[in-house]
């Protein structure tokens, strides 16, 4: 790239999220009188139902904790994200410690689903409020909760499995390539020993149970970070050994407890966002261990491939859905244009060409922006539309329900940001005399 695209591209990521998108949110989702947010809203940001999905809870909190630890530390953030994180300490939880997926505006339970989706951006916010507010207890709750995840991921039989498992168990990437994600996040808060007075999680604190002995164990051997690391090292090696599969060039959503490939429709599933997202999780690990050669070479095999697999050859833009073999995909959505796999293939791509310096990254990130802001940003509200057919016209008109809301777009636009202002310092000092 060069430096005036650099400068542009910075720009449109920085005074996207700074004036479009968090303005866009803000204050509109924020639920005056229960706290929590909103997410379900129409393109001019009128609420279309108040029921409150609670991994948004999280995710929303996140993103505004982080923004107020890494931008600028603006009031009104901090403040915001405390209602996502009160919402969820009062009403987050059921009685056995984990989390329900959707509750009413009042925060009574509707629905609680056989993931630890919930649990993982709860686990996130909590860790990057109490790195902002500076608040030891609430960073322990993150650490108490990460491990009740561990648990229930681990242990057979706590959650209930997808199919009869006598007949054909099964194990899916999201979650795996989760848990990187969220230990990379926790971590963060860990690093800073002011905060932190308990870092393996010894005393439950709210919405965690006790941990397994096993699990005890292992924390009392592997302390602090390297718990996480351990974490981050065990998920990356189960994608690489059992869902990577060389020879359909690919990454699965689903496969058997040793990597087993079923040959059928949920076993020859790809989602190339998915496995996008995963390479660039590795990717970050790879930048957090030094440039570490393994996990940049297993990082961008991975971005290369599912972007081969995923754009469109015909209209442009990543499609949702592939079959691993290249036969008809079962699912009636595979030929759609979602933002989030556009979102996190921006991120990828930015962060592949920094670390490789390889032009073909570069190249690869201009495409993708130039169809996706041709496309999904909203001229007249602002925002993002979250839908499209797969010829890139629109679907539905709402910017936000229980599964699209604040997160991929605004960490896509401060990631993007933050890693163009680390390439344009960096070609500064290069060019200085």
């Amino acid at each position: 790239m060069l430096p005036d695209s650099l400068f542009r591209l910075r720009s449109i990521y920085r005074d996207g999220l700074l004036n479009d998108t968090l303005p866009f949110w803000l204050p509109r989702a924020v639920d005056p009188e229960h706290g929590g947010y909103f997410t379900s809203l129409d393109r001019d940001g009128t609420i279309l139902q108040t029921d409150k999905a609670i991994w948004f809870q999280g995710r929303f909190a996140w993103v505004l904790a982080t923004l107020f630890r890494t931008v600028e530390p603006r009031v009104e953030w901090l403040e915001a994200a405390r209602h996502g994180i009160e919402f969820l300490q009062a009403h987050g939880f059921d009685q056995d410690g984990r989390m329900f997926f959707a509750v009413t505006r009042d925060g009574r339970p509707l629905r609680k689903r056989r993931y630890v989706y919930s649990e993982c951006f709860a686990t996130m916010a909590l860790a990057a409020y109490g790195l902002a507010a500076r608040q030891p207890q609430t960073i322990q709750q993150a650490i108490d909760l990460f491990r009740l995840v561990l648990r229930y991921h681990r242990a057979p039989g706590l959650l209930e499995p997808k199919t009869i498992p006598a007949t054909r168990p099964t194990k899916g990437l999201a979650m795996t390539m989760t848990l990187i994600v969220t230990a990379q996040e926790l971590r963060k808060a860990l690093a800073d020993p002011e905060l932190t007075t308990d870092p393996v999680g010894a005393t439950a604190s709210r919405g965690a149970t006790e941990p397994a002995a096993a699990d005890q164990a292992r924390a009392a051997a592997e302390p602090g970070e390297a718990w996480l690391n351990a974490v981050i090292d065990e998920a990356i090696d189960e994608i690489e050994r059992d869902f990577l599969k060389r020879e359909f060039r690919c990454v699965l959503e689903t496969v058997g407890p040793s990597g087993e490939f079923y040959d059928t429709f949920d076993g020859r599933l790809t989602c190339p966002g998915h496995a996008i997202e995963a390479g660039w999780f590795i990717l970050e690990e790879a930048r957090q261990r030094g440039a570490d050669s393994r996990l940049l070479r297993l990082g961008t095999t991975i971005i290369d491939w599912s972007l081969e697999q995923g754009w469109d050859p015909v209209y442009g833009g990543m499609l949702y859905f592939r079959d691993a073999r290249g036969l008809p995909s079962a699912e009636y959505w595979h030929d759609m244009k979602f933002w989030w796999p556009h979102n996190e293939s921006l991120i990828a791509t930015l962060l592949a060409w920094r670390m490789t310096g390889q032009a073909r990254y570069a190249r690869w990130h201009q495409q993708i922006h130039d169809w996706a802001y041709a496309r999904f940003p909203d001229p007249v509200h602002g925002e993002w539309f979250g839908y499209l057919h797969r010829d890139g016209t629109l679907s539905t008109r709402l910017k936000g329900n229980m599964w699209k809301g604040p997160f991929h777009l605004p960490r896509m636009q401060w990631r993007c940001w933050q890693l163009l202002e680390q390439i344009l310092k960096e070609t500064a000092r290069c060019v200085t005399p």
